[in-house]
Formats: structure tokens, sequence, C-alpha cells
């Protein structure tokens, strides 16, 4: 049987999960195995940079699972340092660039894996390309950000965007013993949750001595002779004195190799797949990680939605079918955590906005209560807000912003999404209770409770 030759581009969590995966079910006489990737590292967590940032976390190498060596050791074929500029779909083949030397090749495949990830959104801005103005999506990045926090004479910051990437920041920022800033275009922070809940947020920073100014549309970044950032400006004429900028912003993904070769792309512009992660309609490509959009199971449709969980998950499924074997990944339900210093921020299903984009009749619940029994020592409070469809009392969406233990409950809720229970149901889920961890009434409880009245009172 003739050697078939598995090219991967990418290599972080899904791709080298996936050429992993492959590798396990096929020996080297079976598979060959090459894998492109464009930086220096492979394997590695991106969502604990801001936690390196700021200090949690020691030495950058603690993010890394596998290096490039440990996957060379396995039979993989890896080239750092080499990006991928072309894909020909029709010849089987793609065009790398040595990024250290220039040359460029071809290297022709039997199967190919698209882990291409996402790239922080930059605006194009008049000054956005002062030194001191960081992007934060890889090591690389997150290296040259710790390079210019460490090289600055002043301590102060200002984060652009205040979603999961840019309250993470500001935090570390604040563990750096920095003065922030948080500009963001929004009513409020934390855009992932309803304005009600981003309120709560916006509370909490506040008083954490985060400033956080919204609806602040930043025009334009100021730089001194030597070509420093030294303040941000915004469409009210503010300008707010900087010695570093974080674009906290988003990403989107990194789909132009796709784009260019003719693949199918969603609304977001990320790569359509399969319920296997095959690219739709091509047989011998498959494409998982942040540069796909995935089945949101609540709402009914695709949506880019870049967490580790969900591309590591996509490379274990993508290995199975390259390997010979099936697997699926049938989609996600929207669920996220972060915190900003002691505030745990969790969220899954859809916000009021999801929910009315989708065409959906809801009502909504909110509580508030304590993440233990009242009266055991250290309770704090958290805000629970739950959506339920209006006739079935289906359950739509869960958030809940508030102290320790608050954000890992949203893990029952994401379970009850995923099963398609009611809201009725949910009330009667069989929580863990004791004092140290909860009300005799969970607040989860108490919020589904709560919307199966509101259900019942709206009627059909």
């Amino acid at each position: 049987m003739a050697t078939e030759r598995l090219v991967v581009v990418g290599g972080d969590a899904a791709g080298m999960s996936a050429a992993s995966q492959a590798r396990r079910l096929k020996g080297a006489g079976e598979l060959e195995i090459v894998a492109f990737e464009r930086g220096r590292f492979t394997s590695y967590s991106a969502c604990g940079i801001p936690y390196w940032v700021g200090g949690l976390v020691p030495e950058r190498d603690d993010l890394i699972a596998r290096t490039p060596e440990e996957h060379r050791a396995r039979g993989i074929d890896l080239r750092t340092r080499t990006e991928v500029v072309e894909l020909d779909v029709a010849g089987s083949r793609v065009r790398a660039r040595d990024l250290g030397g220039g040359a460029e090749s071809w290297t022709a495949y039997d199967k190919l894996v698209l882990a291409t990830g996402a790239r922080p959104v930059r605006p194009r801005l008049p000054g956005i390309g002062a030194h001191g103005v960081h992007g934060i999506q890889t090591l690389e990045d997150g290296g040259r950000l710790m390079d210019s926090l460490e090289r600055t004479r002043g301590r102060r910051a200002v984060v652009v965007g205040a979603g999961y990437i840019g309250v993470e920041m500001a935090e570390a920022l604040v563990e750096r013993g920095f003065e922030v800033t948080v500009l963001h275009r929004g009513e409020q922070p934390m855009s992932t949750l309803d304005p009600d809940m981003g309120g709560l947020v916006h509370s909490a920073m506040n008083r954490m001595g985060i400033r956080t100014v919204s609806r602040a549309e930043v025009t334009k970044i100021l730089s001194d002779e030597e070509g420093r950032v030294r303040a941000v400006c915004t469409a009210s004429g503010e300008e707010y004195p900087a010695d570093v900028v974080v674009l906290g912003i988003g990403v989107e993904p990194r789909t132009a190799l796709a784009r260019a070769a003719g693949l199918p792309l969603g609304p977001s512009g990320g790569i359509l797949t399969d319920l296997s992660m095959r690219v739709r309609g091509h047989g011998n490509i498959w494409a998982g990680g942040d540069c796909v959009e995935v089945l949101d199971l609540v709402a009914g449709r695709t949506r880019h939605v870049p967490l580790g969980t969900h591309a590591n998950k996509h490379g274990q499924v993508i290995g199975s079918g390259v390997g010979g074997g099936y697997a699926t990944f049938p989609g996600v339900v929207g669920t996220a955590v972060s915190k900003v210093c002691d505030l745990e921020i969790a969220r899954t299903g859809l916000r009021e906005r999801d929910a009315l984009e989708a065409g959906l009749r809801f009502v909504t619940a909110t509580v508030t209560s304590t993440n233990t029994a009242g009266y055991y020592p250290g309770a704090t409070e958290m805000t629970v807000k739950v959506l339920a469809e209006r006739r079935t009392g289906r359950l739509l969406g869960v958030q809940i912003v508030g102290g320790a233990g608050a954000a890992k409950r949203v893990d029952a809720a994401a379970v009850a999404l995923t099963a398609g229970m009611t809201v009725e149901q949910v009330v009667a889920l069989d929580l863990g209770y004791a004092p140290p961890f909860s009300p005799v009434w969970d607040p989860v409880l108490v919020a589904a409770r709560k919307a199966v009245s509101a259900v019942r009172a709206a009627g059909v």
C-alpha cells in the first residue's frame, strides 16, 4: 500500500491535535505527516497569555503543552517559521515560504487539514503602527507585549475593547501595577452579555480601579517624536494618555488562504464544514479551530466561536477521520467563562439580541443570590439571568456574574441547553447542596423557577 501524505497548515491546538490523533491511528509507513507553522511555538495555550502577562503564570514555557521537538519525535515533520501562502486545490498541493530565508516550495498532499486560526482585529486607524500598540493572539504577541511593559517608563495603559481579551488584559495590567483605562464602543463592557448584565461588570471594574469608558469610539493613536504611543483619541475629542496600548477588540478567522482557493465560507468569514469537520464539497480537506464556523445548537445557525476547547475537539475529530475512523463535532451552545480580578463572568446559549435575530419569542428572569448559604462565612453575591422560549419554556440562555464559584455554575446550564431542556425541567435538576457550596435553592434553579412563572404568565 502506498504511503499517503497529510499536510497540516497551522501548528497549534486543532492542527497538532489532528496530526497527533492521525499518527496514533496510522503508522509512518501508512501516513506521512507534514505540518507548517508560521510561528516558533506549537501546541500552546493562547488563553493563558493574560495570566502570564499578569504574573500568575511564571514562565512563557509553562503555557506550552508540546514543543516542536516533541512533535517531531512522534513522527511529524513539523516545519516552524514556515508560512503557507497558496493553496492549489485542483493540484492538491500547497506553496510554503520559509520566513527566515524567503525560499518557497510546493508540497503535494493526499489529505489536507486547515487550522490557520484567527487574528486580532486591528482597525485601520491613524497611528495604529506606533511602538507600544499590541494585539494579543500568539505567544510571540505576548512576548512583544512583555518586552514593551518592561521597557516603558510610564505606568499608564489603555485597553481598546472590553470583550474577553480586553477584560482579561485589563486585569493583567492592573496586576503589573499599571493605571488602566478601558475604552469600548458598546453600551456596557462584555458585549457577549446583555447590557444589564454587562452593567454589573462595568461597576465591578470601576470599583477595582479600572476606568471603563462606554460608547468611546477610538479615532486615532498619537505618538511622540520617537514613534512611541503617548495617547489614544476618541470621537468625543477626549485624549487618554497611554504608555502602552492593548487591542482587545476581538478576533476574526484567518481564512485568506481558503477564500483565495474558493473554499466555502460562512457569514462570519469562517470555513464551513460538515459534522466530521470536512470542508463542505471537498472530501480530502478538513478544517478546524478558530478558522471555522460551527453550528449553534440553540439558534440553529453557524457562527464563529474561537475557543481552545473547541479547537482541541475539532483536532480529535479530524485526526480520526484522516486516520480512517469516524467522529463528529455536533456543535456548540456558546459557553464561555472569564474573570476580572475577583469577579467571575459566564454565559451560555443566547443573549436577548441573539434570540431576536433568530426570530424567537422569549421571556427573561433575573435573580440575585449568594454563592453559598447566606450565613456561611465569605458568602458573596451573584446575579443569574435566564432566557426561555415564550411558548414552550425551552431554555435559551443563561448569564451569570458574581463572586467565587459563580462562573462554573454555567456548566449545568450548558448541559441543559444541549439536552434541549425546558426551564421547568431545569428547576427539577438534582444539583449538589451543602452550605459551603450553595444555598438550599441554587441561584440557577431560583432563576429557572422565576422563568417558569414568566412563561406561564406570558401564555402563548
